[in-house]
């Protein structure tokens, strides 16, 4: 599970602040993702992930702090064309579109993440991804229609239609039973081998553990540890974020 480093990052992130009122949710986070990579984003619940990610994929402004992906500076780009250069990212809870199908779903996605999409295309791209997540069986299904795993396979569906490099996972494990949990691992090594780079944001250690080569940690909006994950997990200001002074 390894990864060969270049010594440019795919994404550079340096000295990110994002306030809401006198809150710092993310306060001067350096984060870098390398080609190839699955790196961890974990931390306390409030300790700025999900802001993280809406900073990044460009559905919050950012107050302070430089973005580039690839080189180009997206910190003040709309999110359609951060999706254009190749960032997508989940959602906690799936956001489909209620009254399209799950096809149609990912086809909109398909139009979002190209710059001049054409109909055959965008019908080749869904189709591509509902065979490659596992839903081409209920294509033609409304979303309310499947499964809690299905939905959350069909953001990840959505997201991969985008065509991205870097992709960013917000808790699309969660809530899954042991059997789903295992299948769902098993995906994100499969589209980490087509050479996507994904920041996985999870609550779930095994998670992380199982799929992740390096790890960053937040607490309050701050990096509090980065590195291998089980040396990053023993560090005491990370043992003592999860779990108070008295097991630091």
């Amino acid at each position: 599970m390894s990864t060969t480093q270049t010594s440019t990052a795919l994404l550079s992130c340096h000295g990110l602040v994002k306030t809401f009122g006198g809150l710092h949710a993310v306060d001067g986070v350096d984060f870098d993702l390398y080609e190839g990579e699955i790196r961890g984003l974990v931390g306390p619940n409030g300790s700025g992930k999900s802001t993280m990610i809406n900073v990044l994929s460009g559905h919050l402004t950012l107050d302070d702090g430089q973005i580039r992906l690839d080189g180009v500076a997206t910190e003040r780009l709309q999110p359609h064309r951060i999706a254009e250069l190749g960032m997508a990212r989940t959602y906690q809870i799936p956001r489909p579109f209620g009254t399209l199908t799950v096809r149609e779903n990912v086809e909109v996605a398909a139009h979002f993440g190209a710059s001049e999409p054409q109909p055959d295309d965008v019908h080749d791209e869904a189709q591509r991804w509902l065979e490659f997540v596992g839903l081409a069986g209920v294509a033609d299904e409304l979303p309310d229609t499947i499964t809690l795993h299905q939905r959350k396979l069909l953001e990840l569906g959505r997201a991969l239609a985008t065509r991205p490099r870097v992709l960013f996972l917000d808790e699309v494990l969660a809530g899954l039973n042991p059997r789903e949990l295992a299948h769902g691992i098993d995906l994100v090594r499969r589209i980490g081998s087509l050479g996507v780079s994904i920041v996985v944001v999870e609550h779930l250690m095994r998670v992380i553990l199982d799929l992740c080569e390096h790890l960053t940690v937040l607490n309050f909006g701050k990096v509090i540890a980065q590195g291998e994950p089980e040396a990053c997990l023993r560090e005491d200001a990370v043992v003592k974020a999860y779990l108070g002074d008295a097991h630091a």
